[in-house]
């Protein structure tokens, strides 16, 4: 999962990246409110966690154009503001959640984990693992595994997520450049083969585990995940 936290106190970002990269989530973090929209709007994000004071622009603006935009990314509010009025202003501006600070760590991350939930289009599990057919990932472990022969194997963390980009989408096919970006983000100097050759390991590694769901290349356009079930 790709994350976006827009805050501007540095020790509070640099921790809370800290924190989300713990539970295995890829965090980019902006300072200012004006290239936090411009992240935001850029689609490739799987949760929005924006503080509501910033410097260009403020949180309630950026999901307010979130929103007009036509852009569904969950959004959580953080911010030192507890009356009811700003509650309802960040809420009905699109966002999702709202946490008022100071916040408990277990807090923050049980909320982001609920709206991962709400946002993810792939089939989670009760054990939260994800599933497609016979296959299950385990973001936590970093593992996949089949259900038909019992079998399980670790993978990387840029595996985890490829997969787990593939998954999301149900079937759909999903194009080279969106994966390249979803993945290694849009300041890495990562080439779009690097795409091909982590297809590459996970695929030997589905077929190490004996799953039936298969990768299947489109030609000229990307890779989607098929099922026989």
């Amino acid at each position: 999962m790709r994350l976006l936290l827009v805050e501007d106190e540095t020790r509070m970002a640099q921790a809370l990246k800290e924190l989300l990269s713990q539970e295995h989530y890829q965090t980019d973090v902006c300072g200012r409110g004006d290239d936090g929209l411009d992240a935001a709007l850029s689609g490739i994000y799987d949760l929005l966690i924006l503080d509501v004071m910033l410097p260009g622009m403020d949180g309630y603006e950026i999901i307010r154009r979130v929103r007009q935009a036509g852009l569904q990314t969950p959004a959580l509010m953080l911010t030192a503001k507890s009356d009811l009025s700003d509650k309802v202003t960040g809420l009905d501006s699109g966002a999702d959640d709202y946490l008022t600070k100071p916040f408990e760590i277990p807090e923050l991350m049980a909320r982001v984990r609920a709206l991962l939930r709400r946002g993810s289009g792939a089939e989670q599990r009760p054990d939260g693992r994800l599933a497609c057919g016979d296959l299950l990932l385990d973001r936590q472990r970093g593992e996949i595994s089949s259900r038909e022969s019992g079998r399980s194997i670790r993978i990387s963390e840029k595996e985890c997520a490829l997969l787990e980009c593939l998954m999301s989408r149900k079937g759909e096919t999903a194009a080279r450049e969106q994966l390249a970006v979803k993945v290694w983000g849009y300041d890495s100097e990562a080439e779009y083969n690097n795409v091909e050759v982590y297809i590459s390991f996970v695929r030997k590694k589905m077929k190490l585990i004996g799953t039936p769901v298969q990768i299947k290349a489109v030609r000229g356009f990307g890779y989607r995940l098929e099922s026989t079930e």
